[in-house]
């Protein structure tokens, strides 16, 4: 009702759209409904996905549509007895400042009495196959490479009881990958999650049964999603033909490199660019300096992402992701995007494939080339009221007493995104950084050490990102060096006093 009221204030004399989708959790499509409701109460159009379906393709559908907003029931990657909902605006991102402030004060003044829930039914309009058909055909148009013997691609997918069943295996299809093996126990929609303890694909655990799968049938890749279908989870076999969990920031790296790879055989216009977050590896930067294309950071989520496409018109944008396990190609979606990105990840392997290497070998012959980036992650989960003034009392320490030295290197600078304020140790030059205030800090060493620390905005935890360095001279070299840069990391984690 909120956001009803809202549309109207801002597009008055206008026919207002709004686009609805929902995932698999439990009621997820019961509050589909009583949104469309509400919204058709307040005379506004709704086109309402008949069934669950990806929220890219929710995003996607908000431009295709020409809708002013946009609603996605889900809760995301997090535990069954989630659910939630996500706002899009018209450019097919979610909500930013200063809309997302606008509509909860919208919310806020409202009381119960005040919401309409009697529909007017002729203002639902059901979706499914013409949307289905023309996102696909998106999907295919910007992650389809025609790489060579797709055919030979062995590949496992599993949905984790979500939505990208109604999507992805039709995309890999159309797109020519016809091996594909879809783990069967996991491919109906299901709220209750029952063969995972959390249906994440940043968690191992939930590929388990896909990993088993993919070494029953010598698969060469394993590629998982969460429930609303923007995550990918991707696994590969390593130079010992192990089957091996990738972390988010090897898959962007990979997808970004290769994506800038193909734009360079066409030409590069010099208005390109790829995009990444505070918290993610700083390898995508390098990657981007190397093909001499603009590289633009924001604040942890895909919202800022989409704000940059809509803030930088004149820009073409490549690709973009974050460390956690999402991925978005080109513009069509302005959100994290599993449907394409598995597409993609798939036309990497097959090229790999085909030239007598894989998926795993291009990642390491990257670090030859860019250097070896190794990331770390520590959640400290700190529940309740005291939880949440201890996590209080740790960022306060990390700014008054800010860390001089990281694993025997020099601090350099000082990044505080609560005060948009960067700070250069050496000699005390202060600037000021744009970039949106959050609570977040980030130090820099002398050697290219970077430590963020920064509280969920979710869940009570204070999330500590860790990435070290170093050249890899050689493709053999790889397993000693990572164990040089796991024993720093550990040395700094131990330094901290995080274990």
């Amino acid at each position: 009702q909120g956001l009803s009221n809202y549309l109207k204030k801002c597009f008055p004399n206008q026919e207002i759209k709004v686009a609805i989708a929902h995932d698999c959790r439990n009621n997820s499509k019961k509050f589909a409904k009583i949104v469309a409701d509400v919204f058709a109460a307040n005379g506004i159009k709704v086109f309402l996905f008949s069934d669950l379906r990806p929220t890219p393709e929710l995003s996607f559908t908000v431009r295709y549509l020409g809708c002013q907003a946009g609603i996605v029931l889900t809760a995301s990657h997090n535990p069954p007895e989630y659910n939630g909902y996500k706002v899009y605006w018209q450019d097919g991102g979610q909500t930013v400042p200063p809309e997302d402030g606008d509509i909860m004060k919208a919310i806020e003044a409202i009381d119960f009495k005040d919401i309409k829930f009697n529909a007017d039914e002729s203002l639902i309009h059901y979706i499914d196959k013409e949307l289905d058909n023309a996102f696909a055909e998106a999907s295919i148009k910007h992650g389809d490479f025609n790489a060579p013997e797709k055919d030979k691609l062995k590949i496992v997918f599993t949905s984790l009881h979500g939505t990208s069943i109604t999507m992805v295996p039709d995309v890999l299809k159309r797109a020519g990958f016809t091996n594909v093996h879809i783990v069967e126990e996991q491919a109906v929609p299901d709220g209750n999650f029952p063969t995972v303890k959390s249906p994440n694909p940043e968690e191992p655990e939930a590929l388990t049964i896909a990993l088993k799968k993919a070494d029953e049938i010598g698969a060469d890749i394993v590629i998982g999603t969460d429930p609303d279908c923007d995550r990918i989870g991707i696994a590969v076999r390593d130079l010992h033909g192990k089957m091996v969990l990738l972390n988010g920031n090897q898959t962007m790296v990979m997808m970004t490199e290769f994506l800038l790879e193909q734009q360079s055989k066409k030409g590069f216009k010099g208005n390109e660019f790829v995009a990444s977050t505070i918290v993610s590896t700083p390898m995508v930067k390098a990657i981007a300096d190397a093909y001499k294309v603009e590289y633009k950071e924001g604040l942890t989520g895909f919202k800022w992402i989409a704000k940059m496409i809509k803030d930088f018109p004149e820009l073409t944008f490549i690709g973009g992701g974050e460390e956690s396990f999402g991925y978005m190609i080109s513009d069509f979606v302005r959100d994290k995007d599993a449907v394409t990105a598995t597409l993609l990840a798939c036309e990497i392997a097959a090229f790999a494939k085909a030239k007598g290497s894989s998926f795993y070998k291009e990642l390491l012959y990257a670090y030859t080339k860019y250097g070896f980036y190794k990331e770390y992650l520590i959640s400290l989960v700190k529940k309740g009221i005291s939880g949440s003034e201890e996590i209080a009392q740790m960022m306060k320490n990390l700014r008054e007493n800010p860390l001089k030295e990281i694993g025997g290197e020099k601090v350099t600078m000082i990044h505080d995104i609560q005060t948009s304020i960067s700070h250069i140790v050496a000699t005390g030059k202060v600037s000021t950084l744009n970039i949106p205030k959050s609570n977040v800090l980030i130090y820099y060493t002398e050697n290219g050490t970077k430590i963020a620390a920064r509280p969920s905005g979710t869940e009570p935890k204070i999330k500590f990102y860790f990435s070290v360095n170093t050249p890899l001279e050689r493709i053999e070299d790889f397993e000693a060096t990572q164990k040089i840069l796991d024993g720093k990391i550990q040395k700094i984690v131990e330094e901290l006093k995080l274990k």
